[in-house]
């Protein structure tokens, strides 16, 4: 799978620094995978899951979210957010227009 802007995706995490190392474990599962449903992401991540258009992983956890957009026919991924569990909660990440 093709990530989408890891650049942001690390910048945003940088502001959590003990989820560093969660992040670039799930960049390197990413970066080898070719996922063609929601069923092979859970082979690995049991807890991932489909919200709206998007995809939500647990970090660390169940204390961080990161959202992404799959398309798996590209085999491209497209990150969204990460976010505490609390502003997840909040759901203002659902005003996004794709969702």
């Amino acid at each position: 799978m093709h990530l989408i802007s890891i650049r942001y995706l690390r910048a945003d995490a940088a502001i959590y620094p003990d989820v560093a190392e969660q992040i670039e474990v799930w960049y390197r599962v990413v970066r080898d995978a070719s996922w063609q449903s929601l069923q092979d992401i859970r082979e690995i991540y049991p807890s991932a899951d489909t919200v709206g258009n998007f995809t939500v992983f647990n970090i660390k956890g169940n204390g961080y979210r990161l959202i992404v957009d799959i398309e798996y026919e590209t085999q491209t991924i497209y990150y969204k957010y990460f976010l505490t569990h609390a502003q997840y909660d909040k759901g203002r990440w659902k005003n996004n227009p794709y969702f």
